[in-house]
């Protein structure tokens, strides 16, 4: 276990301020629990460096050193997302979840909204007081807290996020769209939770959209956790269009079941250091997952994607690609990681990463891993 020896601005910050975030946050005792959990552990291992493996080549450990403002308060609802940032797509119809500065944004915050079919959308927080069974069945069940003090400081800070629940055999007909924007002053430190639910042969497209609309400085740092019971399906989109001042920590953790897909695209158009990591587990046999990215970095940006696929279950298919092109001084890095489990036979996995760099200037790291224990892997 490692012991910190020197604290930088933001850890030192998080540490001092906790004992005032758990009496300004929700007491439930779930939360609660895992809350100090996490705030242990945080303290224990302390903030990523570029010593710790999963973040050897990544660039983001460079801003801990800032001032950074924990956001806390939610914004009173004034006018919708649409009057303050449209993030429209062209030929693309959704039902619109939005977030502003960490928090629920929304008329009525405090009830999950009910769409066709029994489908809920509404703030986690709301999601822990009205649905306690549901929620603690599921929250903190696939994402680690423990993975590294990044991770740990989103379970013990975050102060909203998203819930999405679509019931079993439930085809959501609408896309939902999540508008995460950032507009606060101060260098703040957003944190924020989404928890997502899909039942059994139910269906859901899903995009994920991360925007900043000044040029103020702000760190992101969002866990999303999803579930994908037997036969489901889920599309994902994650679009990132954020100024050069602000940084993102983009975790995700898909759980899938018997027989379930899984499609992910990750499309990142601007910003200043974003980091996407994501962990699939395949859990039921037959299920299958495909992950596409793509990257358009410029002047001094950087870019890290973290992937990690977990076959541990038979007759599994995984497919990773992922492209970018980095103009001037901009760093991308993507590393791809495969685990097979010994039971997981007549698995099937594909990963590539492919980049063009514009300038002698730009630079990219690529590494594959594989650790299979199965005889039969394709």
């Amino acid at each position: 276990m490692k012991t910190i020896q020197k604290h930088n601005r933001l850890q030192s910050s998080l540490l001092s301020s906790f004992p005032q975030r758990v009496k300004e946050v929700d007491n439930h005792s779930a939360i609660s629990v895992l809350r100090q959990k996490a705030f242990e552990k945080l303290k224990t291992t302390g903030l990523p460096g570029n010593k710790d493996e999963r973040w050897r080549n990544s660039l983001l450990t460079a801003i801990f050193d800032r001032e950074f403002l924990l956001q806390t308060k939610a914004e009173p609802y004034q006018k919708s997302i649409n009057e303050l940032f449209e993030c429209e797509i062209y030929n693309f119809h959704a039902e619109i979840i939005s977030m502003l500065n960490g928090h629920y944004y929304a008329k009525d915050p405090d009830n999950l909204r009910e769409l066709d079919n029994g489908v809920l959308t509404g703030s986690i927080l709301t999601a822990q007081k009205n649905l306690p069974e549901l929620f603690d069945k599921h929250f903190g069940r696939i994402g680690d807290y423990g993975q590294d003090g990044l991770t740990a400081a989103n379970t013990a800070f975050f102060s909203d996020g998203i819930f999405v629940y679509v019931p079993d055999g439930v085809e959501v007909r609408d896309a939902l769209q999540l508008i995460k924007m950032v507009n606060k002053t101060g260098n703040p430190f957003v944190v924020s939770r989404n928890l997502i639910i899909l039942g059994k042969s139910s269906k859901l497209v899903f995009m994920h959209c991360d925007d900043s609309i000044n040029h103020l400085s702000a760190f992101i740092n969002t866990f999303t956790e999803i579930f994908v019971d037997e036969n489901a399906s889920l599309e994902l989109y994650k679009m990132q269009n954020l100024n050069d001042e602000t940084a993102l920590l983009n975790n995700t953790f898909i759980r899938q079941e018997k027989d379930s897909s899984s499609k992910v695209n990750v499309i990142t158009l601007n910003g200043g250091k974003i980091r996407n990591e994501i962990n699939v587990d395949l859990q039921g046999e037959g299920a299958v997952t495909n992950l596409n990215g793509v990257y358009l970095m410029d002047k001094s940006q950087q870019i890290d994607n973290q992937v990690y696929i977990n076959h541990l279950a038979p007759h599994c298919d995984s497919k990773t690609i992922f492209k970018g092109v980095l103009d001037d001084q901009a760093t991308g890095i993507f590393n791809g990681y495969i685990f097979v489990e010994r039971d997981a036979q007549k698995t099937n996995a594909f990963q590539q990463n492919n980049n063009i760099l514009m300038t002698s200037d730009a630079r990219v790291d690529t590494m594959p891993f594989l650790e299979i224990y199965a005889d039969d892997v394709k």
